[in-house]
């Protein structure tokens, strides 16, 4: 079924104010900033599509004709209770997607849309997670995908990308310096870049959906994220501000963000904080956070300030220490993943999550997909 009611008002706007229709195949406002979506209305529970075991049980909320939908199953994913420091906390797996990350959540919208536009070529850059969902979602839409990754990525991390039939092409220079290859290449080729795409968010969005759905349709008081380009962190607030709109919760949950610590542009500015005081970046274990400069930055800040959550930047060592605690606990999740584990230890600590609050830690991605740097975490354990 079509579901265009949710798109007849819609519209995209720049940090400037100009306005764009939904239908307008830039990536980009004119003033060089991200796009965002205009509001649009929340869902109550009657119009979930029971039936539907993916995220298009939010149809309704999602601003693509289902006609032109792309789905692998994506979405639903467990949200698992378990005893952390004293509390009840519940860890939604992101892990279970089609691709083994959060990201496909997005990707399967954002291509969606792409597809009714009559894309048949695309663009990425991404090393990681990004790159294996566009290549995979492309892959099922039958689109012709191009992932511009940086030449010193290991062959193990772009082997899903090239197995999916992606094109990849390598490029000599940083992660910074591979993004604006890309949007070079943009002028040729539609972008489909998960940073900056404004119909990503609306399909990572839906794991807010989720979070209130599982827990009786309420909101949880805590959500707990990692943040790189800040996508999570937008995500819920643009679902939890939906739901809040249309009466269906009775506050926003507060946002708390981790972040590596030589890689906390979110957490430092949210802070009070110059970015540049740390000194020169040092590679961290959680690869899939290391984002200098986000493209969505005052956005993403601005959301957590008005969910009166909180950042926070975390060690490396810390890091390690809360990979090693989720494993114990039956859970392998990616590096990245266990930054968000470190941040909840980090205010559990400090006594900003209570013992009797509703709290959610995001894990975004599977340690299977980073076996070498799983590999180092576990070294010292020994059989």
């Amino acid at each position: 079924m079509a579901h265009t009611a949710v798109t007849s008002d819609a519209f995209l706007y720049d940090r400037s104010g100009h306005r764009y229709g939904l239908a307008d195949p830039r990536w980009r406002g004119a003033d060089g900033t991200a796009l965002t979506m205009s509001a649009l209305p929340g869902i109550t529970a009657d119009r979930i599509v029971t039936s539907e075991r993916s995220l298009w049980r939010y149809q309704a909320v999602i601003p693509v004709d289902a006609r032109h939908r792309v789905s692998l199953g994506e979405g639903c994913t467990p949200m698992v209770p378990v005893d952390w420091a004293g509390r009840r906390v519940h860890f939604k797996l992101e892990w279970f997607n089609p691709t083994s990350s959060f990201k496909d959540r997005g990707v399967a919208v954002m291509v969606s849309h792409l597809r009714g536009r009559g894309a048949e070529y695309v663009l990425e850059d991404s090393s990681g997670n990004g790159g294996s969902a566009v290549a995979a979602y492309c892959a099922a839409a039958g689109i012709r995908a191009k992932i511009l990754v940086p030449a010193l990525t290991s062959a193990a991390k772009i082997l899903q990308a090239r197995a999916h039939g992606a094109q990849i092409e390598l490029i000599t220079g940083t992660r910074d310096e591979v993004a604006r290859e890309a949007i070079r290449q943009s002028a040729q080729i539609t972008y489909a870049s998960h940073n900056w795409h404004p119909f990503f968010l609306q399909g990572i969005k839906t794991v807010a959906y989720e979070m209130w759905e599982d827990l009786g349709f309420r909101a949880p008081d805590n959500v707990v994220v990692v943040a790189g380009a800040g996508s999570n962190v937008l995500g819920c607030d643009i679902a939890f501000g939906e739901l809040l709109a249309a009466g269906q919760i009775a506050h926003r949950p507060r946002l708390f963000v981790g972040q590596p610590e030589h890689w906390a542009t979110i957490a430092d500015t949210v802070n009070g904080l110059d970015p540049a005081d740390r000194g020169p970046r040092v590679s961290t274990i959680a690869e899939g956070a290391a984002i200098a400069d986000p493209v969505r930055l005052p956005e993403v800040v601005e959301a957590i300030r008005r969910s009166g959550g909180a950042a926070v930047a975390v060690s490396e060592a810390e890091i390690h220490a809360a990979a090693r605690r989720l494993a114990s606990r039956g859970l392998y999740a990616e590096p990245t993943s266990c930054v968000a584990a470190a941040a909840l230890d980090h205010f559990i600590t400090e006594g900003t999550i209570g013992v009797g609050e509703t709290t959610v830690v995001v894990l975004t991605g599977a340690g299977t997909k980073s076996t070498e740097t799983m590999a180092e975490i576990f070294a010292e354990i020994r059989a």
